[in-house]
């Protein structure tokens, strides 16, 4: 059954922190969809584990670096163009540091990675059914409980109109955080294909031993598990796939075929590869091609597609709110102060007055930190992020043997999440949502903490 692969991981390898694990696990799983309520399972969480691992948190070196950086962003705002805005602006970063040191000691394992993809993957369902409704049911909602503890605001027919929003502010929004559970959910689909192949496999050894030893036999009683929960999870991913597609994201578009690349790759299946990519190649051709070829392609690719890459979808944009436009402001303002920056929170005033138009972001974080925090800060944001992805690449290494196989694809899952989530920050900004910021965070975490954890083990071998 479904919950036989739910129950691993609810016991924490610290008894010390299994307190913490139980509540992080609760705010997890209510979090996308009530916020408040989430939001207090996870402090739970975090003020546990710096209560009962404070020594072992305070002597990472990684937590070190992001100190360091805490100090350089503070600095920064005594040189800000209005340094109220860039005073706020730290809390978009500050306390999600205290939770990535706080979550990097409590996640520890694979088996602890795995349990959170599925308690994400199940927490999105209530988004994916509130956003379809909101498109095709016209579901409006405007609910309030006690001020914020439990509030939802959901427009009818999306934000922006014709794309889905769900229970998130913006579309793009929603697309972030459908992307991050659509990859996880891929690598919980593969790893459910891999046992219900060796069920099969297996069922068959069996079959052929009873012929061989009493002459023939029936094919013996299949437990229905492997199934249940392929079939499952198979229905659950087409949903979210459907679901992103309808936030008419183009970067979180982009992303989830780089992802399902990226595993067809990792499983050895060329064929896939190249269909995808003649599929990927087919939409680029009806998108970008010269007209005559083009033409060609948009009779097979619809032009919900093609129309939204090249933007003939939306032909009258204002130049002021195309992402070129943007940039080339972020790369402005970085030259002006390269060294200190404008101070956080000041893109969208500068802006603004140079434009006339209010833009809360320039649609690439990387940008925004060298024009908002100037190149010492940011560079050294950058580098604590690399040395995460390292750390994480030279795990998925050593997991080399057969008994690791499954924790190396969940591994891998985490790894590519980080990616995506790069490569959605190079056209858009995910850190000013509360959750999607959080989030985020907590997969940074999860990486390091189970990195820092098999290289302790290694360490005590080697001693």
């Amino acid at each position: 059954m479904l919950g036989a692969c739910l129950k691993p991981a609810f016991r924490h390898p610290n008894p010390s922190l299994q307190s913490s694990w139980n509540y992080a696990q609760l705010g997890i799983l209510v979090f996308p969809l009530l916020p408040f309520l989430g939001a207090v399972g996870i402090v739970l969480a975090i003020l546990g584990s710096w209560f009962t691992q404070y020594r072992a948190i305070i002597r990472r070196p990684l937590h070190w670096g992001f100190a360091l950086l805490s100090v350089f962003m503070l600095i920064t705002v005594s040189f800000a163009n209005d340094k109220t805005a860039a005073f706020l602006g730290l809390f978009n970063f500050l306390p999600y540091f205290l939770v990535f040191a706080s979550f990097s000691t409590l996640i520890q394992t694979p088996v602890q990675l795995r349990h959170m993809s599925w308690i994400l993957v199940l927490g999105s369902l209530p988004v994916v059914i509130l956003g379809f409704g909101q498109l095709f049911l016209n579901w409006s909602s405007k609910i309030r409980i006690l001020w914020f503890v439990v509030e939802w605001e959901i427009e009818p027919g999306g934000q922006p109109l014709g794309r889905m929003a769900s229970v998130f502010m913006y579309a793009n929004i929603n697309a972030c955080y459908l992307m991050i559970v659509f990859i996880l959910g891929i690598g919980l689909w593969l790893e459910s294909y891999r046992r219900l192949r060796r069920h099969v496999d297996n069922s068959k050894r069996e079959q052929h031993r009873e012929r061989v030893t009493e002459g023939g036999g029936k094919l013996p009683s299949l437990p229905q598990s492997p199934y249940r929960t392929f079939f499952f999870l198979t229905g659950v991913m087409i949903a979210i796939f459907v679901a992103l597609i309808l936030t008419d994201s183009r970067n979180a578009w982009a992303i989830a075929i780089f992802a399902c690349l990226a595993y067809a790759v990792y499983e050895g299946w060329h064929i896939l590869v190249a269909g995808v990519a003649g599929i990927v190649a087919s939409v680029l051709c009806a998108a970008f091609a010269p007209l005559p070829i083009a033409q060609l392609f948009r009779k097979l690719v619809p032009a919900f597609f093609w129309a939204r890459l090249n933007d003939q979808l939306y032909p009258d944009r204002p130049i002021a709110l195309l992402r070129k436009t943007q940039w080339q402001f972020a790369l402005s303002l970085t030259q002006q102060r390269p060294w200190t920056g404008w101070g956080l929170r000041n893109f969208t005033p500068l802006y603004d007055a140079q434009m006339h138009i209010w833009l809360g972001h320039p649609h690439n974080l990387f940008l925004m930190l060298f024009a908002e925090t100037g190149f010492p800060t940011t560079l050294l944001f950058c580098g604590l992020l690399v040395w995460i992805f390292i750390a994480g690449v030279q795990l998925l290494q050593k997991l080399k043997s057969v008994d690791q196989a499954e924790d190396k694809l969940i591994c891998f899952s985490y790894l590519l999440v980080f990616v995506g989530w790069v490569l959605f920050n190079t056209a858009d900004v995910s850190l000013f949502d509360f959750r999607l910021n959080t989030i985020s965070w907590l997969f940074l975490a999860a990486i390091s903490g189970v990195v820092y954890r098999q290289n302790h083990y290694q360490r005590l071998q080697v001693k």
